[in-house]
């Protein structure tokens, strides 16, 4: 009786970090396909007193948060496990989107939380090749089918269109915190959904994070010292690390992979680089 009392409580960590979505290069994303299979392992752990889930995003896909996101609730519901997520530098955007999945969200004092909103960025090229005396030649069978060409001048109906595709998402967003955060959430705060972010303690009177905390402090206050973290690792094979290790020595003449990973690089920065880091 006594050794059942001393029992240590098993908790399962999952660490999803980096950008949200496919990339590209070496610089995995966080996708649903890269990720399923680490939050399966989680849930299948048997006697878990909670699932634990450590964020570090500045976001990404709306399209993958929303998977993710869908994924982990519907494995907490059958497996009937509590959630806890754990805010490393970033939750912000659809990192945010994806912790909105857990009963409760700790964040430290100086991580960065909210980005409640819609991005779209692009380069406009036509007063350039304009200037270089170069004709963009485009042929379509659809009105939208070159919306927001980046050579061609912006137009207010393509413009319109994104528009009500970013309200649209927006929406879904917005009614997923209000969901996840009930009545802990300050709805009277118009900057909430405004796309601006804040440090962990003003998050907190919020009402996006339910404390300041990291996983060792908030977990042990709940189950005492005695807990047995089992850390849940995507598998790397030989084969795969060969290959990725031999990428530059098998590409470096390939111009196009070149150019395509460094403008990937550069915009994961960008994405980073929003809220600081």
């Amino acid at each position: 009786m006594l050794n059942f009392l001393n029992k240590k409580k098993i908790v399962p960590v999952v660490f999803l970090s980096g950008i949200i979505g496919n990339i590209g290069g070496l610089r995995k994303g966080i996708t649903i396909s890269s990720v399923e299979g680490l939050l399966e392992k989680a849930f299948k752990i048997k006697n878990s007193a909670s699932i634990a889930i450590i964020i570090n995003s500045p976001g990404g896909s709306p399209v993958q948060s929303s998977l993710i996101y869908k994924r982990i609730k519907k494995l907490a519901r059958a497996k009937k496990s509590k959630v806890i997520f754990f805010v490393e530098d970033v939750a912000a955007s659809g990192g945010y989107y994806i912790a909105c999945a857990g009963n409760e969200i700790y964040a430290d004092e100086n991580s960065i939380v909210g980005s409640i909103g819609v991005i779209y960025a692009s380069f406009g090229f036509d007063k350039l090749i304009k200037k270089y005396g170069i004709e963009r030649r485009i042929f379509t069978t659809g009105k939208y089918k070159s919306i927001l060409d980046s050579f061609q001048k912006q137009k207010l109906s393509d413009i319109k269109k994104l528009k009500d595709i970013q309200m649209e998402i927006f929406k879904n967003f917005k009614e997923i915190v209000l969901k996840s955060r009930g009545k802990k959430i300050n709805k009277q705060n118009k900057n909430i959904f405004s796309g601006s972010f804040w440090a962990g303690k003003e998050a907190l009177r919020l009402g996006l994070i339910d404390g300041i905390g990291d996983l060792k402090t908030v977990m042990e206050k709940k189950f005492g010292e005695k807990i047995r973290y089992i850390i849940i690792k995507p598998k790397e094979s030989f084969l795969k690390g060969i290959l990725s290790k031999s990428f530059y020595s098998r590409d470096l003449l390939d111009t196009k992979k070149i150019i395509n990973d460094t403008i990937a690089y550069i915009e994961s920065r960008n994405i980073w680089g929003r809220y600081g880091f």
